[in-house]
């Protein structure tokens, strides 16, 4: 078939300039499609939520590098792999991702960026020819970065991967890992390649650096921290630790015949203030060391779930209902709307009624417990929880451990459960 339009000709050029333009105009949205049909599609990376924002941050780069070449008609030879995109491989590297899966990702943005392109060019062009040949020119492009990118994603995915398992650790981790995956493993043999007593109590962490520099460095901050814990907690012996990758760690505490774990050493340990911890409960035996760890993971979740800065310290036993509603963020949202009506508007006035409401069910009911903890006069309690009734549209005894637990989740996960102050943000709005 023969085309009369020049597919690289200057008009063809305009117009996939023109079409990368409206498309960056709406770039955001295209990052969020793009990123949701990966996690969509490709379950290993919706599983590791610690690299969630990284993975946003790379395809929200790689979106916005395609354009620009468009836009600007730039020669790929000249482009640069975003260093967001090849930390993300590197991260999948070390945590044993399989490279298949990154690949794929690159395939699934690809095919939904190009349905954003040719969307916008169907708006744009009516003639046929035209419309031909600027498809063919953008799919050139598009098809072309997306192979000179993948290609280096493969380099440092198997740079990453060579260097980590060259790591002095590979065979303890290797260890646990078959531990976790419950493979059949003789109990004696793990013990001594770990340096480890499975057959006793340990408490599961998580140790991750909110403001990581992705040093060598990183690593030997977040073991010191953990040792750090482990001794102000009193522990029988060393802990066995994991690096996760560069800026998070597992590890778990041996407790001995100690049954119980108090988080609370954690804060008071002499650790970085950016550093921060997730616990399991206390569990016993090598089925208790796979158990911890999974409530260590899952309490970890819930910090990172939260809209604002994560707490420095949280324990599964404090956040088990939450982490296991997170299945679904958007149902979880509607049922705590739901549940606390107008209890549930993201200001300053409500937030004090739902700190006060949920100290006050967790005491019981108390006015007089309720003051004591939150250092107020009872007057002031009985106020809130009045004003809180009201905002819930019915008294608090009813549907009350629905209620506490909506506003756990509240008190945990912040604005993102929430609903906007309408009003404020009208009244800004007005002021501008």
């Amino acid at each position: 078939m023969t085309f009369t339009v020049d597919m690289d000709g200057l008009s063809v050029a305009e117009l996939v300039a023109d079409v990368a333009t409206a498309v960056g105009r709406q770039a955001a949205a295209v990052s969020e499609d793009v990123y949701k049909e990966i996690l969509r599609e490709i379950q290993p990376l919706n599983d590791d939520k610690p690299l969630l924002a990284l993975l946003a941050a790379s395809v929200d780069s790689n979106v916005n590098t395609c354009l620009q070449i468009m836009q600007h008609r730039i020669d790929l030879a000249a482009v640069q792999t975003p260093t967001v995109a090849v930390e993300y491989a590197r991260r999948l590297a070390q945590r044993g991702t399989p490279l298949t899966a990154l690949l794929r990702a690159y395939r699934l943005g690809h095919t939904c960026f190009s349905d954003w392109l040719v969307t916008e060019l169907a708006r744009q062009a009516g003639d046929a020819e035209m419309i031909t040949a600027t498809t063919l020119s953008m799919s050139k492009i598009v098809a072309g970065y997306v192979d000179q990118t993948s290609e280096e994603m493969v380099a440092a995915y198997t740079q990453a991967r060579e260097n980590w398992l060259r790591n002095g650790s590979a065979a303890r981790a290797a260890r646990i890992r078959g531990l976790l995956s419950d493979e059949r493993i003789d109990v004696s043999t793990a013990e001594a390649t770990l340096g480890y007593r499975l057959r006793q109590y340990h408490v599961g962490l998580v140790c991750w650096a909110g403001d990581a520099t992705g040093t060598a460095d990183e690593i030997a901050r977040l073991e010191r921290a953990i040792g750090q814990v482990a001794a102000q907690a009193a522990c029988s012996g060393d802990p066995v630790f994991l690096p996760r990758d560069e800026s998070s760690a597992w590890a778990w505490l041996p407790l001995g015949i100690r049954d119980t774990f108090d988080a609370a050493p954690a804060s008071a340990a002499d650790a970085d203030a950016d550093i921060h911890f997730a616990f399991g409960d206390a569990a016993r035996g090598p089925a208790g060391f796979c158990l911890t760890h999974r409530q260590a993971i899952a309490a970890q979740a819930v910090a990172l779930a939260a809209a604002s800065a994560p707490p420095r310290v949280v324990t599964f036993n404090e956040v088990a209902p939450i982490a296991m509603m997170l299945g679904s963020a958007s149902l979880l949202r509607a049922w705590v709307l739901g549940t606390l009506a107008g209890l549930a508007t993201d200001d300053e006035h409500h937030a004090r009624l739902r700190d006060t409401l949920l100290v006050f069910l967790q005491s019981g009911g108390s006015f007089k417990a309720t003051a004591e903890r939150l250092v107020l006069h009872k007057n002031t309690v009985q106020y809130r929880i009045r004003k809180a009734e009201e905002s819930l549209g019915r008294p608090v005894g009813e549907n009350r451990h629905d209620v506490e637990l909506a506003l756990q989740a509240s008190h945990w996960l912040g604005s993102s459960v929430l609903q906007p102050d309408v009003a404020s943000a009208a009244s800004a709005e007005a002021k501008r």
